[in-house]
C-alpha cells in the first residue's frame, strides 16, 4: 500500500548529466526479440534492456515500458536512449535491478506507426494490446529471461497513448501490476470513475501510482482529470506537474524519477 504522503507534486528535472554517455561504466545490453502473439496471429516486436551484469543466476523485476501513438518498440531508443539513463542510474546506484521490455503497443498485422495513425482499427489495436502483453509477450519473457514473476515485481508505465494504456491495463489488472506510471496520458486513458471503481481496493493493492504532466502539455486536462478524482478518493499517488509540452525532454525526466521509485 502506498503511503499517503506520496501525493505530493514534485517539481525538480533530473541532474545534469544524466542523459548523457558516460565512459568507464559497466553497461547494459539492449536487443530486439521477436515472439509469437496468438492475439495478434504473426510474430511481433520487442525490444529489451538487460541491465548491467545481467545473470541467469538472479532473478529480476520488469519494467514494460509503452511508446506514443508515432512510435512503435523503438520509439523509446531512437529518441530517449534509456540504455544510457539506466545506465548511468546503476553506476550511481540508484535503481533495483530490472529488465526493461519495450514493447509495439499496436497489436494488429502492420504494426508499423504509418498512415492514419488515428485510423479506427489502428486506435482499436491499442486496445488489443492488453491481450497481447497479458498472454503473449509476458508469457515470453518470463519463458525466456530470468525474472520474477509475482505482481510486485512488474511495473508498467509509458507516454501519451502509450501512458493511457498503461493506467488502463496497470489499473484493471491489479492483480498483475502494482507499480504504475502515466507520462503525459493521452485521451485514451479511461475514465477515472471506470479506471479506479474500487478506490480503497486500489490504495491497498498499489505499491506506486504515477502520473506526470509538463505544464505546457496540451493534454494536461486528461492527466488533471485522473489526478482530482484521485485526490478527492484518498487514492495515494504522486501527482509530478514540469516545465515541458508533450515532449522527450519531459519523459526523459519521468523514466528518470519513476525508474528509481519501483522495486523498493
Amino acid at each position: 500500500m502506498l503511503n499517503p504522503d506520496h501525493d505530493e507534486s514534485i517539481r525538480h528535472a533530473a541532474q545534469p548529466g544524466y542523459d548523457q554517455y558516460r565512459e568507464n561504466i559497466a553497461r547494459g545490453k539492449i536487443t530486439t526479440v521477436e515472439y509469437f502473439s496468438m492475439t495478434v496471429g504473426s510474430k511481433r516486436k520487442a525490444m529489451i534492456y538487460l541491465p548491467p551484469g545481467y545473470s541467469k543466476d538472479q532473478r529480476y523485476n520488469v519494467l514494460y515500458l509503452l511508446h506514443g501513438i508515432g512510435g512503435d518498440e523503438a520509439e523509446w531508443y531512437n529518441h530517449a536512449g534509456p540504455q544510457v539513463i539506466l545506465d548511468n542510474m546503476y553506476a550511481d546506484r540508484k535503481l533495483a535491478p530490472m529488465i526493461v521490455v519495450l514493447p509495439n503497443g499496436r497489436a494488429m498485422l502492420n504494426d508499423r506507426a504509418e498512415g492514419d495513425l488515428f485510423e479506427a482499427n489502428k486506435l482499436k489495436a491499442f486496445e488489443d494490446f492488453e491481450s497481447d502483453l497479458l498472454h503473449d509477450l509476458i508469457p515470453y519473457i518470463e519463458s525466456n529471461y530470468s525474472v520474477l514473476m509475482g505482481r510486485e515485481n512488474r511495473a508498467i508505465a509509458g507516454l501519451s497513448m502509450g501512458g493511457g494504456q498503461s493506467l488502463n491495463i496497470g489499473l484493471g489488472n491489479l492483480d498483475r501490476f502494482a507499480w504504475i506510471g502515466g507520462f503525459s496520458s493521452a485521451p485514451n486513458t479511461k475514465e477515472p470513475e471506470l479506471l479506479v471503481p474500487d478506490p480503497e481496493e486500489t490504495s491497498f493493492r498499489l505499491r506506486l501510482l504515477w502520473l506526470s504532466c509538463g505544464l505546457l502539455d496540451n493534454l494536461k486536462h486528461v492527466s488533471d482529470r485522473t489526478h482530482t478524482y484521485l485526490k478527492q478518493n484518498n487514492v495515494p499517488h504522486i501527482w509530478y506537474e514540469e516545465s515541458g509540452g508533450h515532449d522527450w525532454p519531459v519523459w526523459k525526466n519521468d523514466l528518470y524519477h519513476f525508474s528509481q521509485l519501483i522495486f523498493r
